[in-house]
């Protein structure tokens, strides 16, 4: 496959359109990848032209943050390397204050995480969850300070409300902060919560979307079914649950899948792929987090975006996947709207007004002071 690369938000940061998602890095949790299959996993992402890894600082207790770190610089790769992690989580009982998103926790878990990354900066560091205390104003101010200091390069929030996430980027328009390049959410098929209010807020304001959970917890990769016998994944541990997270066994949610296999059939692709694509192509998603525990896993989802889904099909996906907006989406939609620009057909800008930038080609060659390589867009500067 050939990767190309987008801008992350309204930064000049530049990342595949596919992430590798390192929270199946280790079996502290009783399931994910060893490290030799982990090492493998990244092996095949770069070769494949990735480079954009997501981590945490207690993905399994710290060993995903060690182990990307080691393989990164085995391969020699921080300079291609884009690597985003996360801070929010407590891993010290009893201390409220190893935990949570006020500054001497971010403080403390950024040095943790550089060290355990073994380098000396974060390209993108996000705030894990909300912790429905800390002021955004104190968030925003930390991260600046970080990114003065040179320790990160950019900011992200992951999983906070859509207002949240909007205080947070009008204070540091406002102050001159670094601003939010990107938020961290859960999408698919499954879950298009996002639509209503984080989508527009990223698009409109500059924070692209790195989505989480693209495959709905393995949900949609077609190895789950309504009635089981077995162990098939880690979600069939979740069937009882009430975390809101893996609540996944609905009636909705299994007629998706049925509609999502016949799709799939029709285009001699797996399931995975179709879900993967149809995610990396709606409004908003600047990245999609692969996560596997299998190579075979990873090198099925790194052809995701090989092919076009047709409209025809990604219409029957939209159409079993849909929700009624809540109040007071409703409102919004174009039988509303036509109230108030009285029947006449209003818009922004007209189609190709600010058409997109893509940079194509390749590279010219100086032949009087450089040599040319032999592959496409390569070349090297030799004697005059």
């Amino acid at each position: 496959m050939t990767m190309s690369y987008y801008t992350l938000g309204n930064s000049g940061l530049r990342v595949s359109r596919l992430a590798l998602g390192t929270m199946t890095f280790g079996t502290e949790w009783g399931w994910g990848a060893d490290r030799e299959t982990a090492r493998a996993m990244a092996d095949a992402y770069v070769e494949a032209g990735g480079n954009f890894f997501d981590t945490a600082d207690l993905y399994t207790g710290g060993t995903a943050e060690t182990w990307l770190g080691e393989f990164i610089a085995e391969r020699g790769l921080r300079d291609r390397a884009v690597i985003a992690t996360k801070f929010t989580f407590n891993a010290e009982p009893g201390n409220p204050n190893a935990g949570g998103n006020g500054r001497k926790n971010i403080l403390r878990a950024v040095d943790a995480s550089l060290k355990r990354l073994g380098t000396d900066y974060i390209d993108l560091y996000l705030l894990h969850v909300w912790d429905g205390l800390t002021p955004a104003e104190e968030v925003m101010r930390t991260m600046d300070d970080l990114v003065r200091a040179g320790k990160i390069r950019h900011v992200g929030l992951s999983d906070v409300p859509a207002w949240y996430a909007a205080r947070a980027q009008t204070i540091a328009e406002w102050r001159g902060y670094e601003p939010v390049s990107a938020l961290q959410l859960e999408y698919s098929l499954a879950e298009r919560s996002i639509e209503n209010e984080f989508v527009p807020f990223g698009t409109r304001h500059g924070a692209g979307i790195m989505v989480w959970s693209p495959l709905a917890s393995g949900l949609l990769s077609g190895k789950y079914r309504p009635t089981q016998e077995g162990h098939a994944g880690r979600l069939d541990g979740f069937r009882n649950t009430t975390h809101p997270g893996f609540q996944k066994f609905t009636e909705r949610n299994w007629a998706i899948v049925a509609e999502l296999e016949k799709v799939a059939a029709e285009l001699g692709r797996s399931m995975a792929q179709v879900a993967l694509n149809w995610v990396a192509t709606q409004p908003g998603i600047a990245t999609v987090i692969l996560g596997a525990t299998k190579l075979a896993q990873l090198q099925d989802n790194l052809a995701a975006l090989d092919f076009t889904l047709p409209a025809e099909l990604r219409a029957r996906l939209d159409t079993v996947s849909k929700t009624p907006p809540p109040f007071p989406y409703a409102y919004f939609g174009s039988d509303i709207q036509a109230r108030v620009t009285g029947g006449a057909v209003t818009g922004d800008k007209p189609l190709g007004y600010a058409p997109p930038l893509l940079v194509d080609g390749d590279a010219v060659i100086i032949t009087t002071n450089c040599r040319a390589a032999p592959e496409r867009g390569n070349w090297a500067w030799g004697a005059a």
